[in-house]
């Protein structure tokens, strides 16, 4: 059962679905996965290879739309609504994409159909792996109010316990809420749950999408007790920080620490600076400050990292729709892919 760990002593990055079987899942400590499975077999991670994979396959996409929207290496929304082929089934589409990938990488992939991406993420996670499935604008609302509420996107462990908690188990008692009452529950994302309890989502497929923030962290195979090598493993992660925003070609204002102990409490500082951060260079001359804020003194440290946000944003003009996709429907027909 092939699964994939930063280390020995890391934590599951991918768990095949053999493994999850075992209750094997990502995040989870290595050592625990071992316990859950003796037999699981740790692959290392090679990302030169996803990365590449994952561009052959963004090549496949290309060849029906240009409005593709990355969600990480291995899934993606794409608008098909006026596809280059001029095809008229987002269904077909979806087993032509996945048959080539299939075809072009001996690599499975899963499609969910639908008329917005909240939706059509839901339904790819329908029949995986190796398949595909249709959520029809007619049965949409239907489709939801059955949903369990773990099984929305968007709404995680927490969330969906605070909403049992007060009675909401399915997409029915969430419709129940006003917009104003799980504002309040909630916060901003009340009035996402509220509209997509009733199937809306008008956020457009965006090719464009600005990239939050730039980040490494590494694990070590003993714990760090010694602030000198606090000190030196954060210089390391630096200049892979600063490699990435030099690939990313982008620069950002604000600092954050990861520090994860060996209990697995973690905590993070940050600093919001008046200058922008654009290299390893500048970067380390506010390890020390972060280090001091963190109050590290008897410690056993399990994971470093550091990461830069609020980052330099090349183009600030929003297009038509005020999205950043000048090309964005509303009411378009959506895949989401995952291989």
């Amino acid at each position: 059962m092939p699964l994939w760990s930063s280390s020995d002593r890391g934590v599951v990055a991918a768990a095949s679905y053999e493994a999850r079987k075992f209750g094997v899942r990502s995040a989870m400590p290595s050592r625990t996965a071992i316990r859950l499975c003796p037999d699981l077999i740790f692959t290392k991670a090679r990302f030169d290879v996803y990365k590449d994979v994952s561009n052959q396959i963004r090549e496949i996409f290309s060849e029906y739309t240009d409005l593709i929207e990355p969600l990480s290496l291995d899934e993606a929304y794409l608008d098909v609504t006026h596809n280059k082929k001029g095809v008229p089934s987002a269904t077909l589409i979806a087993r032509e994409i996945r048959n080539r990938i299939k075809t072009d990488t001996g690599l499975t992939a899963s499609a969910g159909i639908s008329m917005n991406k909240f939706l059509a993420k839901t339904a790819s996670d329908v029949n995986k792996p190796d398949g595909q499935f249709l959520i029809h604008p007619d049965e949409a609302e239907a489709f939801v109010e059955k949903l369990p509420i773990d099984r929305f996107y968007g709404i995680g462990k927490v969330t969906a316990d605070k909403m049992r908690q007060i009675g909401i188990f399915t997409g029915k008692d969430l419709k129940q809420y006003k917009e104003e009452d799980l504002r309040i529950r909630f916060g901003k994302s009340g009035s996402y749950f509220y509209h997509i309890a009733r199937a809306i989502d008008d956020r457009p497929v965006n090719p464009d999408r600005i990239r939050k923030s730039v980040g490494a962290e590494n694990t070590f195979s003993s714990d760090i007790t010694q602030i000198d090598e606090v000190v030196s493993r954060l210089n390391d992660i630096a200049e892979k920080v600063g490699n990435r925003m030099n690939s990313a070609e982008t620069r950002g204002r604000t600092i954050t620490l990861k520090v994860k102990f060996s209990d697995f409490s973690i905590i993070t500082r940050s600093r919001t600076l008046d200058t922008w951060i654009s290299s390893a260079e500048d970067f380390r001359k506010h390890i020390p400050y972060l280090i001091e804020q963190a109050g590290l003194e008897t410690f056993r440290i399990r994971l470093l990292g550091l990461a830069i946000s609020h980052l330099e944003v090349g183009n600030d003009n929003e297009n038509e729709d005020g999205n950043g996709n000048e090309n964005g429907n509303e009411n378009g027909i959506q895949l989401t892919l995952s291989f």
